[in-house]
């Protein structure tokens, strides 16, 4: 099954664990960088069909110490769809040092946007990254030509365990933990899994330390009337970091937006479930009206 997958034959989450496999070398070897992914404002990133000028750009945001590859290849390279995954600063292969504020991880997205010429976009957040959606949406709502939270939330609390731990690289592994166990449903292969938090131990304990910090501090609960973009919520029906009712309680709050629960999934669901979540996205996307060059 991992050969053919590697071969491009496979599909569902085992092309996503192919496709980790596959990759994992290059972040062992940071020198590479430049030859496997391009660059904008400082960021590697991943583009696909980014010369189709007719749809709507689509921005993939990971999550509190990730990087472009928690999307897999079936959203990543979501057919006919224009699609760029980046790596926030201080993750995957981008320099920097991570954020202590959603608000300062808005600021490198339009940074990037602006680097590739976006003059708006849709944006895909997944978890902090869809904190950093909905505060693009509130802050610059003419840059966002629609939304898609993931795994979200309107505020975001963090377990202070979680939060102790992480603060220290003695305890970082013991974070680590923490938040492996709540990522994923009980059923889920236990090879992702295991690729998930060895991805994550890459990470430096401040950098997912700091987006857990920017995590907490994040609310935007007396906000989301305010949002008045197209706006797509997904939630893994099993997610214990944020559970179905925030994704309910962003639905009920957000004029006009959608809500779809998947069943079989937890907080990684676009890992778990990544054909459901990438046709979720395909028919959100073409629904978005969209003039090229605005």
């Amino acid at each position: 099954m991992l050969q053919s997958a590697l071969g491009g034959e496979a599909d569902g989450v085992t092309k996503g664990v192919a496709d980790w496999h596959r990759r994992a070398w290059i972040f062992g070897g940071r020198s590479l960088r430049a030859i496997i992914m391009p660059t904008a404002s400082n960021l590697h990133y991943y583009a696909s069909e980014a010369d189709n000028y007719v749809r709507p750009p689509a921005v993939l945001i990971h999550g509190a110490g990730g990087q472009h590859l928690y999307w897999p290849p079936q959203i990543r390279r979501l057919h006919d769809q224009r699609m760029f995954a980046m790596d926030l600063p201080g993750h995957g292969l981008s320099d920097g040092i991570g954020n202590h504020l959603v608000e300062d991880y808005v600021e490198d997205i339009l940074k990037f946007m602006d680097q590739l010429r976006l003059n708006s976009a849709v944006l895909i957040g997944h978890s902090m990254g869809g904190a950093i959606a909905l505060a693009a949406a509130l802050q610059y709502p003419r840059r966002v030509l629609g939304l898609v939270l993931v795994g979200s939330g309107a505020r975001l609390r963090v377990d202070p365990a979680i939060l102790r731990n992480a603060a220290q690289d003695a305890t970082f592994p013991a974070a680590l933990s923490l938040i492996s166990e709540r990522s994923f449903a009980p059923h889920t292969r236990q090879r992702l899994k295991e690729l998930a938090l060895q991805r994550m131990a890459e990470m430096r304990s401040s950098v997912l330390h700091g987006d857990l910090v920017a995590c907490d501090s994040f609310d935007v609960v007396g906000q989301l009337a305010r949002i008045d973009t197209p706006t797509l919520i997904v939630c893994g029906a099993e997610d214990q970091m944020t559970p179905p009712r925030y994704s309910e309680y962003l639905h009920a709050n957000i004029p006009g937006s959608d809500v779809q629960i998947i069943a079989n999934a937890g907080h990684m669901v676009m890992l778990e479930q990544p054909d459901q979540v990438a046709d979720a996205l395909s028919s959100f996307l073409d629904s978005i009206h969209y003039r090229p060059g605005s």
